[in-house]
């Protein structure tokens, strides 16, 4: 059962819909280059790739409605728009699987009228609709009211009360995490993504395969290899099914892999001229993006929220961040500003793109303190220190926690590592545990 504290409210002037071939997204909520706005206008024109980017929305309304779990609740999407592209993005209510729709210049005739981030109502009616749009159908984009939607301003409100589980909200904010230590593993041609998306089973719903390019293929192995991109749960790619037709390439991501490691998230995007979709996928069902702790280290260091105060004010509204230029105006090394931008994912200010090997801008309606309070391991770590129970030693340190004593070392590979039950079982697959946290928080 939600709490007030679970609920978010999204307001409409009125439902989303599509008439006569004129989409109208109705937003709620969001930033904007001009500050706050409660129902901030975006894009006005036509998306040239109409069956294309209409199949991509309902691709997104079904992922934010599944749970791989078990039946999940319908979230609604946010939006990123201005610059050259439109950005719609939608976690899975398991916060297993990630996606993200991108509308690139080549597909949008019209004119951008803002940048920001807002979020956007996809309705039963206008997803029934959105599945009647053929090839050869126009579709004119209005995001935000304005007089084509609402004939005053004193229209009818649609408002939802949402749920927003923490995992959804820890989930936004590890994603980046993820997405940044991604490389570009394999590409597939659009028969070859097709026949390869045949062959996957629909119910291996805990399977974890590894997949390596062999020359225009991809073998499949039970352990990872060099260069193998994790495939956990393969059954979560089905959702891909319906972008097929449209697809030019699938390309494939994954962070580097030795012959030790368990299972890793992955990245999956579909060229559809014009458009992008990207799929990322946790390490598994019962692993959502949630817990995975990857931001834990850059939350922990000692300039990490200074330095993410100064690096956010900085931040303008171009499509693609460029760290060297914010490098620049903010006198701080780059090493420093990727820990920025880092605690800057966890509020969701930004997120990042695996294509462009970028972070991009965007503003949630959530306060950066709710998401760092939603990270024991980090409260705990900092306890520890309060507490004195830190000493360093030859090698590492000693954490005493509870009626324990825990020693934090290198690793070979130069890494902390530590020698409680939780290290122990995850080693470092998941984040730092509390005792690395505490330890190393002034350690180079």
């Amino acid at each position: 059962m939600a709490t007030a504290s679970d609920l978010h409210r999204y307001a409409y002037r009125a439902p989303s819909g599509l008439d006569a071939g004129r989409l109208l997204l109705q937003t709620s909520g969001g930033r904007t280059d001009r500050g706050p706005a409660p129902h901030p206008t975006f894009f006005t024109g036509f998306l040239t790739r109409a069956q294309q980017a209409a199949t991509g929305l309902l691709v997104l309304a079904d992922l934010a409605r599944t749970d791989f779990r078990r039946a999940g609740q319908p979230l609604d999407g946010t939006l990123r728009g201005g610059g050259d592209r439109l950005r719609f993005e939608a976690f899975s209510g398991c916060c297993g699987a990630y996606g993200r729709l991108d509308v690139l210049d080549a597909a949008l005739d019209g004119e951008v009228v803002a940048h920001g981030t807002t979020n956007v109502d996809v309705n039963p009616p206008l997803y029934a609709a959105l599945t009647r749009v053929g090839g050869g159908d126009p579709l004119r984009l209005s995001v935000g009211p304005d007089e084509l939607t609402v004939t005053t301003l004193d229209g009818a409100v649609v408002e939802k009360k949402v749920p927003l589980p923490e995992r959804w909200l820890r989930g936004l904010a590890e994603v980046p995490a993820a997405a940044v230590g991604f490389d570009p593993r394999a590409q597939l041609t659009a028969a070859e993504a097709t026949a390869f998306l045949s062959r996957l089973p629909t119910g291996a719903a805990r399977e974890v395969r590894w997949l390596v390019p062999v020359g225009r293929a991809l073998r499949s192995t039970m352990s990872p290899v060099p260069g193998a991109v994790c495939l956990a749960a393969p059954n979560r790619l089905s959702v891909l099914r319906p972008l097929l037709p449209f697809a030019r390439a699938l390309r494939l991501y994954g962070p580097a892999v030795t012959p030790e490691r368990g299972p890793v998230a992955s990245g999956w995007e579909l060229d559809l001229g014009g458009l992008r979709f990207t799929l990322l996928l946790s390490p598994g069902t019962d692993r959502g993006f949630s817990g995975e702790g990857g931001l834990l280290t850059a939350l922990a260091g000692d300039h990490a929220v200074e330095d993410a105060d100064l690096v956010g004010a900085l931040l303008g509204w171009d499509e693609l961040i460029d760290v060297d230029r914010l490098a620049q105006l903010s006198n701080v090394d780059h090493s420093r500003v990727a820990g920025a931008l880092a605690v800057l994912a966890a509020s969701g200010r930004v997120g990042y793109d695996a294509a462009e090997v970028a972070y991009f801008h965007r503003e949630l309606p959530y306060e950066p303190a709710r998401v760092e309070a939603l990270s024991p391991r980090l409260a705990a770590a900092r306890a520890l220190r309060a507490d004195g129970r830190v000493r360093p030693i030859d090698g590492g340190f000693e954490v005493r926690s509870g009626d324990r004593t825990y020693l934090v070392h290198r690793r070979a590979d130069g890494s902390w590592g530590c020698t409680c039950p939780w290290w122990a079982e995850h080693r470092g697959g998941r984040g730092p545990c509390k005792h690395v946290l505490a330890a190393t928080r002034n350690a180079s």
